[in-house]
């Protein structure tokens, strides 16, 4: 298929979808919010154009089904979110929900079933801003939410469940959505890489092996304060200098170990004068790597580390850690189909993990998953600048017609 085929319209519907906003001058679409209710609205009619059944699901999900060619076939689910954060891009989540419709709507202009039924789902709460949860509409369909999300509650007290009542959605039967290992044959999520590496090697799309696994931590460094011009400095415990050491052995550890990424995002030093050696400070710590025992060999090694540095410089330590997530993999049949369909559109092919998380995890717990990068400007991601090119979205689309129809017999039969 030459020129492009599917990048115009389908960046044409992405400009479109940007429009839904809670903001007048910036992208903001917040899970259940009015302008989320309002974009559901318009996924759901763009998927019933693509020939699509189509349902709004306890949760909000945007859920639209292309029947195979023969009656109750299992499926392969196509999706991520539409809700965004605060001031956000066009192209996170949405892409992936939009691309999934543009592929099933060209088996339709076709007249063409595949042995397989095709979902495309467009996802709530995948990021985490209006509740304290996320991956609500992913959990959902893989059937491991919890019971007790539904009375989260927003800033303005707002429970989950309230405002599921208020879209038109019964929060209460969200159990009923959690779809059946054997009817589920695959989940594959199209995703801006939020990052620079495709861009980097000059490559519109790339195949994900695994999405990385995170550990959080809270980290205090206790010393003592102390008048800046009067404590000399071999008596000092400078509680900052012990943690700009402790930050500068993360960077260190980021840097030796493979596809590891360390970041200290947060540092509050305390009391915070100019004329105050630092007694206290607070910063925070994000490992991430696909490997989980990459990450925890890291933090064991930062562990220690932080302890002789404190030790050494007269100090106490306290680290609390209040995260802990999995790597995920992806399947390697699908990533072997993937790669295959991109050699066939003439491109080589690019391996690589998300450090993000995407709604895919969630969904590794009901069945084998699978993602495709598509390049973004500088990496930017989660910010207005966010940015594609038509010729990379059309590629996209084209990729993921071709997995489609390659690898629906082999999902069907193995």
């Amino acid at each position: 298929m030459s020129g492009l085929a599917f990048g115009p319209a389908l960046m044409a519907r992405l400009h479109e979808l940007a429009r839904f906003s809670d903001e007048p001058d910036r992208l903001t679409r917040l899970y259940l919010s009015p302008a989320h209710r309002r974009a559901m609205g318009q996924v759901a009619a763009w998927m019933t154009e693509a020939g699509m059944a189509v349902r709004i699901d306890a949760v909000g999900n945007v859920v639209g089904r292309y029947e195979a060619s023969q009656p109750d076939a299992p499926a392969v689910l196509i999706g991520s979110h539409i809700d965004t954060v605060i001031d956000a891009g066009k192209y996170d989540g949405a892409l992936g929900v939009l691309a999934g419709i543009a592929a099933v709507d060209a088996l339709r202009r076709a007249g063409e079933r595949l042995p397989v039924a095709i979902e495309v789902i467009a996802f709530g709460d995948e990021e985490g801003v209006r509740f304290p949860t996320t991956l609500t509409g992913s959990r959902t369909i893989a059937g491991t939410l919890a019971p007790g999300v539904l009375e989260a509650r927003d800033a303005d007290g707002v429970s989950l469940r309230e405002a599921l009542a208020a879209a038109g959605c019964n929060g209460d039967a969200f159990a009923g959505c959690a779809r059946r290992p054997e009817d589920t044959l695959a989940y594959l999520e199209v995703h801006i890489e939020q990052g620079p590496v495709l861009e980097a090697e000059n490559l519109p799309v790339g195949v994900v092996t695994a999405i990385n696994g995170a550990s959080r931590w809270r980290v205090e460094v206790t010393g003592e304060a102390g008048h800046a011009g009067t404590v000399p400095m071999a008596l000092r415990r400078d509680a900052l200098a012990a943690a700009a050491e402790m930050v500068l052995a993360v960077e260190r550890e980021g840097r030796a170990m493979e596809d590891l990424v360390a970041t200290v995002g947060q540092i509050e030093a305390r009391p915070g004068a100019v004329n105050v050696v630092p007694g206290e400070v607070r910063f925070t710590l994000d490992l991430r790597a696909p490997s989980d025992a990459v990450r925890k060999a890291a933090g064991a090694v930062l562990d220690e580390t932080f302890a002789a540095i404190a030790e050494r410089r007269g100090v106490t330590l306290a680290i609390e850690r209040f995260q802990d997530a999995a790597a995920v993999s992806c399947d390697p049949a699908l990533i072997e189909q993937l790669t295959a369909a991109i050699e066939r559109a003439g491109v080589a092919p690019r391996l690589l993990p998300s450090g993000a998380g995407h709604d895919a995890m969630a969904l590794a717990a009901l069945c084998p998953i699978a993602m495709l990068f598509v390049r973004c400007a500088r990496g930017i991601s989660h910010n207005p600048a966010e940015a594609i090119s038509a010729a990379d979205a059309d590629l996209a689309v084209r990729v993921l017609l071709d997995f489609l129809r390659h690898a629906a017999c082999d999902l069907r039969t193995s």
